[in-house]
Parts: structure tokens; sequence; C-alpha cells
């Protein structure tokens, strides 16, 4: 029996393992990426007491420091957590553990582009991981799809190894942090298209170009996408745990979820803002909620 089973292995996971192991509850993290996405980072400049390292990095420091501390982890996905006599019973790889308490850090994952040939090319030209894949397209050209920070930041990216990137992106102005539209500016490789969308994505054997919704064609070597994330909060539905209407699980400033013993913290959550550092936060509440929880 665990006081603890953390469902994901993300920062806002990690540090939810760190504070409940200061508590000295016996912890089990259970998780499919240990660190998770912000793992596929390049560069994290907005994080406390590291000026500049990539996402990896921070997410091992992150994860030692819970290991270190005694915390139990285990690589797989869970398929189940269900109410028990003494608890809650969670099911994962065909396995069944017991808590008295869990948390939800499930995260995100890559909202997909629907317009036509997006799904085929997948792998073929089209990524969701500028980092993981732009330098397959060194001195090629290619198009970065999203308005967002991370759009932005994915096109910076990309610009280090394509002779041209185009940012295509639907609203009228990008939604980046002022210090990476300053760097996009200085950026002579990298052209924005605003107010248009993708109609198409054609090629025969990989992605030749795009058709855009009016009308105009670009040749492409490669598209590179990042338009927003979807919460996976299946498990916490099928627990009957509270959702709000994007899908996140709701959570108060405490990390509780409408379910006594049932905590959230990270990208599930319907927090407003998503930093790693108020994954991290948020997993520290949840985890300080579980020991009063027990205390109790």
């Amino acid at each position: 029996m665990h006081d603890l089973i953390i469902v994901g292995s993300g920062v806002a996971g990690l540090g939810a393992a760190i504070y409940a192991r200061r508590f000295e509850m016996r912890v089990l993290v259970i998780g499919d990426l240990e660190g998770g996405t912000i793992t596929l980072t390049h560069l994290v400049e907005n994080y406390p007491g590291f000026e500049s390292l990539s996402g990896l990095e921070l997410a091992q420091n992150i994860s030692k420091h819970a290991k270190n501390l005694g915390a139990e982890f285990r690589n797989g996905r869970v398929e189940s957590v269900e109410k028990s006599e003494k608890g809650f019973l969670v099911k994962s790889g065909g396995e069944k553990f017991e808590a008295k308490t869990v948390i939800l850090a499930t995260g995100t994952e890559h909202r997909k582009l629907t317009a036509p040939g997006a799904a085929e090319f997948e792998n073929r030209g089209v990524s969701y991981c500028a980092t993981c894949d732009a330098p397959f397209f060194k001195n090629k050209i290619v198009a970065l799809v999203g308005g967002s920070d991370s759009a932005v930041k994915e096109s910076l990216i990309a610009a280090k190894h394509a002779a041209k990137v185009w940012i295509i992106y639907r609203g009228k102005k990008l939604r980046a942090e002022p210090i990476n539209l300053r760097r996009l500016e200085s950026k002579k490789n990298i052209e924005t298209k605003c107010c248009v969308e993708i109609a198409e994505i054609f090629g025969k054997e990989k992605v030749a170009g795009v058709r855009l919704d009016n009308g105009e064609k670009l040749k492409l070597d490669g598209i590179f996408i990042e338009i927003g994330r979807i919460p996976r909060s299946e498990l916490a539905k099928k627990m009957g745990v509270e959702l709000n209407e994007k899908g996140e699980i709701k959570i108060d400033r405490f990390a509780r979820t409408n379910i006594p013993g049932v905590f959230a913290a990270g990208d599930v959550t319907d927090a407003d803002w998503k930093q790693a550092i108020t994954g991290v936060a948020e997993g520290a509440h949840a985890a300080h909620q579980a020991f009063e929880f027990l205390q109790k």
C-alpha cells in the first residue's frame, strides 16, 4: 500500500514526488515519458535558478532529485484508477497497485492538424517536433503552423537548419513573448503569413507543398505543427473527476479535485497559464494536500 501514486512523470508529477518524499510518504510515480513533454523543448530560459538549459536537462535534474529522496518509479501507462476499500486501485501494464491518495499529472498531447494530407504525410514531412526533426531539413524550405509562443520558439529552432521558414498563422498577430518576437525579427530566413490556414498538404512519397485557403501555393520540404495541446484527461473522466468544457481537470487553488483523495497538477488542469514552474508548484500543492488528507 502506497501513501500516494502519481500518475504522470512530467515535471508536475516529479515536483509532487519531491514534496511527498519530504513528507515521508511512500510514493510511486507511473508515467510513459519520464520528464514529460518539456524533454522535447530546446531551451528553457524562464525557470528560476537556471539561466538557460535544455528541457531535457531540467527534467533530468528534477527527476534525479525525486529519486535521490526515495521516490519509486515505473515506466508505463495507467489504464485505470478505481476506488477501493482502502483508497484507490491503480492498474498499469497488467499490474495492480494500491494507494491511499492519487495525483493526476497526465499532461497533454499535441493537437493534430486536420487539413487533408496532414495525417497521410505524418513522419514523411509533417512533424510535431522541430527540436526532434529540424536537423533533417538542413538547407530546405519548411513551414511552421501556429502563432503561439511555442510556435515561434519552434520556428527559431527550424531556422537554425532550414534555408527558409514560413510561419503560417490564422490570426492577425503572433502571440509570443516579447523576447522571442525580437529573436524572430532578427532572423532573415523567417517570414510570416498571417490570416491564412492550410487547406491541403500535397505531395507523392513525401511533402511537396501546401495550398492555403486564399488559393496560394507554397513549395515545401517539411511542415512543423504547433497549434496547441489537448489534455490527457480520459482517465480522470472515467473516474468521475470533474472536467471543464476544454476537457481539463477542474482543481481549486490547492490542487484538489471533486473526489476526496484525488488531486491534479500540471498542464492537464484548468489552470490558465501552462508553464513548467506553475506545474511544479501545483504538484507541490497536491503533495501537501495529499499529506494533509492522510493526517485527517
